[in-house]
This record gives structure tokens, C-alpha cells and sequence, in this order.
């Protein structure tokens, strides 16, 4: 059975490898280069593109000039073909620029999805979900930012040059037209900006602050309804909302203002390229085939810097999803091993350990230090607020340590590669919740697990029979909108994942909250069997009936330990809603 798990632990180990093999500056810098090589091979269409966008204008240039005056079929048949193919390898190599803009919004997605969800998952740990979907979130708009037709905007923009040495080609008079009308156009863009950003900035994050608060708030849905507290979450809600739109409002007003004057500019300046033309031609400086010519060529010089202000807006939201993606990165992408480490039967030492949440500057856990070995039971009693649930996630290493550390048979359980880790360790925390999967996924970790060890789970916690009686026994689907349960029922599924594949390390977080007698029997059992099995298990309680199968007690005050021994020996201090552990 373990030959089997190491197998199991090594393939999941590249898979969380390919999620934290680097760190997150390097892998800020990755993404980047994927960006800026794709980028610069769209960079290099765009020159072939923008000189077969000439295509038009010689075309009309030499029928004009050429064909209309030689009255020559053969010359108007040869143009139209080589106009036609060239038209023919536009159309294709646009499709190519599509393609790159696509594989490299693929390729960044590919790089960030797995980071930044690992990331959010460690970010939701102390700073709730609201973040942590947001920035998933960031990492899909981004892709759909990349695959859109605002991103080649300013990549024509950057060779209009070739357009502007065409006009002066024709005519200095045109080149001077062109080269001021893509001056006030660029002017144009960046007063747009001046006057847009700080509101878009200012709506966007009013925006995801409202829908991270509904979001919070329905979880909570029967609370809300029962007490009738629906009306004054609504007005909340609908005060972020009107001061998100009325920032969105404002910023659209003058974002679709500024376009509407850039381009009645731009269709100004075609008129008046038209008018000069056809001075020109009057004064006999040009051919009529030059004034046609010419206006085409004023209009496509004109296009790209249209586009950017159209879609500027477009620009700042993906530059802010972008610097959002790279700020949860950086604070919030734990740095680990991604070396697979073997099944552990050593002893687990908890030596100095210090523990500050972030923005606080008194810790949580204050230097504690103790020692377990294989085969004991540790009970952690204490008052609430003493520090116990954030000892329990220190122990599994969801919590970096300020100082000191946590240690299985010699490894850090911080920087513990996750999923080999999670072979060694079950955790109970004390808000049970059960993922979007049948029971049978979720005792198995989310994995295709073995059926063998399901059972033998299901077995343990005693709930094999519970779980025979539900519609699809172990294929039931749970999780939101699926088969409610009764908390206790949940309790006992989430105690069968806890102990699914006979884990080394046993954390119990008030693992009988929700059970009643015969619940809580089955778990006084399944401890007992785990001790039997060589694990080390640690519970965190209030209620004493579960302590009786403790060997050791620890008492946890204001973060220290004030007694730890024998469970015979440590009598603390009975504190409201505990009465009775000291006659444990």
C-alpha cells in the first residue's frame, strides 16, 4: 500500500512542482518574457501588415494614373490580381497575428493559473475568498485582454510611421497634414487618460469591494433570511453599487466624449486631405490617382490612434488586473520545496514557535515547545481566544511561523512540498466544509482515490452505513446546491478524509462540535484506532468526554503553555464553557 502511495505522491508532486517550482519574482519574469516575445513576433507582422496595407492606395493610385489614361485592360487585369493576392496574405498573416496574440494569452494563463490559484488559496487562509477570487478572476480577463483587438492597437500605431513617409512621398503638404492630425489624436489619448484614470481606478475597486461583500454575505444566506437582515444588506450593498456607477458613469462620459471629438477630428482631417488634394491636383502639383491615394492613406495613419481611445480603458483594466496578479504573487505565494518527501513515522517537535498574524503587533503564539511521538494522543484544552485553532494550522503548515518552527521526523511542516505532505498529515479545522464532489471525492481528497482506502475511511469514522443509506451511497454529490446534511453528518464525512490513507499526523480541530453520543463514540474509536496505527494525534477540544482518550494534556493561555503531561497529572483551571476537563 505505501509502494503505491509513493507513486501517487510523486506524480502529484510535479503536478504542485509546475505550481511553486519558482519563486515568485522569477515567475513574474517569465510571464512577462512570455508577453514581450509574443509581443515582438506580433511586432514583426505588424511591419509586413502595415506595408501590405498599401496595397489600397497604389492600387488606386495606379488605375488613376495608369489605367484610366492608357485605357489598358491587360495593366487593370495584372493589378487586380497582384492587389488581390496581396489582400489574400494580409487576411492570412492577420490571422497569424490572432493566433500569436492567442497562444501567448494561452501560455500566460498556462504559467499564472496554478500559482495564482495556490496563492488565492493561501491568501484566502487569513484574508477571506474575496481576494483570492478576485485575482482568478484577473488571470481570465487578462487572457480574454490579450486574445481582443485592443492589444494590437498601439502595435499599428507604432509603424503609422510608414503611412506618414508615404503621404510626404506624395506630397509635403500631405505628410504635414498626417503628421499633425496623428499629433492631436496622440494629445486626444492621453487627456483621455488624465481625465478617466483616477475614476476608472476608483470604480473598479468600489466594484469588487461590493461584489467580494455580497459574496461573503450569501454564504450566509439562511442567517440573513431567518433574522430578516436582507433590507439592510441590500442598502449596503446598493450604496457600493451607485458609487461604483456613478464613477463609471462619470469616467464613461468623458472617455465617450473625448472619442466622439477624436473622431469627428479624424473624419475632419480626411476632409480637409480630400480639399488639399484636390487644390493640388488644380494647381497641377499632383495626378487625381495622388489625391485618392491620399486620403486612404491619412485614414488607415488614423485608425490605430482612433482604436487606442477607444479601447484606453481596456488598457487600464488590464493593467490593473495585471498589477493585482503580481501583488498576490509576491505577498501571498509561500515559497516550499517541491522535492517529494517520504512518509514520516518520526516524532513531531514544536520548538520555539512564535506566531504574529500580519498587521499585528502582539503575537498569537507566544515561544511554545513540545514534543510528540508516534502512537501518542495530545489533548489541547484552554480558553477561547488562547490561540489553539492557530496552533492547529501552524502544526499542518498553513501558517508560516514568525520564528521557531514545526517539525515531522526532522521536516519543516511549512516548507513541506504540499502534497506529499498532505500523504503524512489529516486535518479536521473547526469550520468543516465539504468540496463540490460526491462523497466519495471528497474522502478521497479530491483525488481518484483507491476505493480499498474510501472504504477503510468511511470505516473508521464510522460512517459506512450512514453513507449506504443516501441516495447514490458513496457517488451522492455534495457541496453547494447538492444533498444537504445535517452537521454532524458533515463532520463525520470531513473526519473519513481526515483519515483516508492512514496519515501519520492527526489534527482535530473540535472534531466532535457537531456530533451527538454515538458520533462521538465512533470518533473516541477512531482515535484509538489511529494511536493503535502509530499516529501521533493531536485534539483540540471543550467538551472533556473526548480528552478521556488523551494521553497527554497540554494547556494553551494567551499563546503559552501553562501545563503539558500526563493526562492524570495536568489539572487546569476550569474556565466558562469548560467546566469538567479538570476531572478529565
Amino acid at each position: 500500500m505505501r509502494d503505491t502511495s509513493q507513486n501517487e505522491t510523486k506524480s502529484n508532486g510535479q503536478i504542485l512542482g509546475e505550481m511553486s517550482r519558482d519563486n515568485p519574482g522569477l515567475l513574474i519574469l517569465q510571464a512577462k518574457r512570455v508577453f514581450l516575445l509574443g509581443l515582438l513576433y506580433a511586432a514583426g507582422l505588424s511591419v509586413c501588415l502595415n506595408l501590405l496595407q498599401l496595397t489600397m492606395p497604389l492600387f488606386m493610385l495606379q488605375v488613376h494614373d495608369r489605367v484610366l489614361n492608357s485605357q489598358s485592360m491587360d495593366t487593370l487585369t495584372m493589378l487586380t490580381i497582384l492587389a488581390i493576392g496581396a489582400l489574400v496574405v494580409l487576411g492570412v498573416l492577420e490571422f497569424i497575428r490572432a493566433l500569436s496574440f492567442q497562444a501567448v494569452g494561452g501560455a500566460m494563463v498556462r504559467r499564472l493559473n496554478m500559482p495564482v490559484l495556490t496563492a488565492a488559496v493561501q491568501a484566502s487562509v487569513d484574508q477571506g475568498l474575496s481576494r483570492a477570487t478576485q485575482s482568478l478572476r484577473d488571470v481570465a480577463e487578462l487572457r480574454s485582454f490579450l486574445t481582443s483587438s485592443a492589444v494590437s492597437a498601439p502595435l499599428d500605431a507604432v509603424w503609422s510611421p510608414i503611412f506618414l513617409g508615404a503621404l510626404f512621398l506624395l506630397h509635403p503638404l500631405f505628410g504635414l497634414i498626417g503628421a499633425v492630425s496623428a499629433a492631436l489624436l496622440l494629445c486626444g489619448g492621453l487627456v483621455t487618460d488624465m481625465l478617466t484614470r483616477q475614476l476608472t481606478k476608483e470604480a473598479n475597486q468600489t466594484n469588487i469591494e461590493a461584489v467580494s461583500k455580497i459574496g461573503a454575505s450569501l454564504r450566509h444566506a439562511e442567517a440573513i433570511e431567518a433574522m430578516g437582515m436582507l433590507p439592510a444588506l441590500a442598502n449596503r450593498w446598493r450604496g457600493l453599487q451607485m458609487q461604483a456607477l456613478a464613477s463609471f458613469e462619470a469616467s464613461g462620459v468623458r472617455s465617450k466624449a473625448m472619442s466622439s471629438i477624436t473622431r469627428s477630428l479624424r473624419y475632419s482631417i480626411q476632409i480637409a486631405t480630400l480639399a488639399a488634394g484636390a487644390y493640388l491636383v488644380l494647381k497641377q502639383e499632383i495626378t487625381p490617382g495622388a489625391m485618392m491615394a491620399s486620403s486612404i492613406l491619412v485614414g488607415r495613419l488614423l485608425i490605430p490612434f482612433d482604436s487606442l481611445i477607444d479601447n484606453w480603458r481596456q488598457w487600464v483594466l488590464a493593467i490593473a488586473g495585471w498589477r493585482r496578479i503580481e501583488t498576490m504573487l509576491k505577498a501571498d505565494l509561500a515559497v516550499r520545496q517541491t522535492m517529494s518527501t517520504p512518509h514520516s513515522s518520526g516524532d513531531i517537535v514544536v520548538d520555539k514557535l512564535v506566531y504574529a498574524a500580519p498587521g499585528l503587533d502582539v503575537p498569537i503564539i507566544k515561544g511554545i515547545s513540545f514534543s510528540l511521538s508516534p502512537g501518542e494522543v495530545l489533548g489541547v484544552i484552554g480558553p477561547s481566544a488562547a490561540g489553539k485553532s492557530t496552533l492547529a494550522r501552524l502544526l499542518v503548515g498553513i501558517l508560516r511561523p514568525t520564528s521557531g518552527g514545526v517539525f515531522l521526523d526532522g521536516n519543516n511542516t511549512y516548507l513541506w512540498e504540499r502534497s506529499s505532505f498532505g500523504q503524512v498529515v489529516g486535518y479536521l479545522p473547526q469550520s468543516v466544509s465539504l468540496l463540490e464532489g460526491t462523497i466519495r471525492e471528497n474522502i478521497g481528497r479530491m483525488a481518484d482515490g483507491d476505493p480499498y482506502k474510501v472504504l477503510e475511511a468511511a470505516r473508521l469514522a464510522d460512517i459506512h452505513e450512514m453513507v449506504g443509506r443516501l441516495p447514490l451511497g458513496y457517488d451522492t454529490p455534495v457541496g453547494d446546491g447538492h444533498l444537504t446534511l445535517s452537521g454532524g453528518q458533515r463532520q463525520r464525512i470531513a473526519l473519513a478524509r481526515c483519515l483516508y490513507d492512514r496519515p501519520r499526523l492527526i489534527v482535530l480541530d473540535e472534531p466532535n462540535a457537531n456530533l451527538d453520543a454515538i458520533g462521538e463514540r465512533a470518533l473516541i474509536r477512531a482515535i484509538q484506532h489511529a494511536r493503535e496505527d502509530g499516529a501521533i494525534v493531536i485534539i483540540i477540544a471543550h467538551r472533556p468526554a473526548i480528552m478521556q482518550v488523551a494521553d497527554k494534556l497540554l494547556v494553551l493561555e494567551n499563546g503559552r503553555i501553562t501545563q503539558f503531561g500526563p493526562r492524570t497529572s495536568v489539572v487546569p483551571a476550569p474556565v466558562a464553557g469548560e467546566r469538567g476537563v479538570a476531572a478529565v
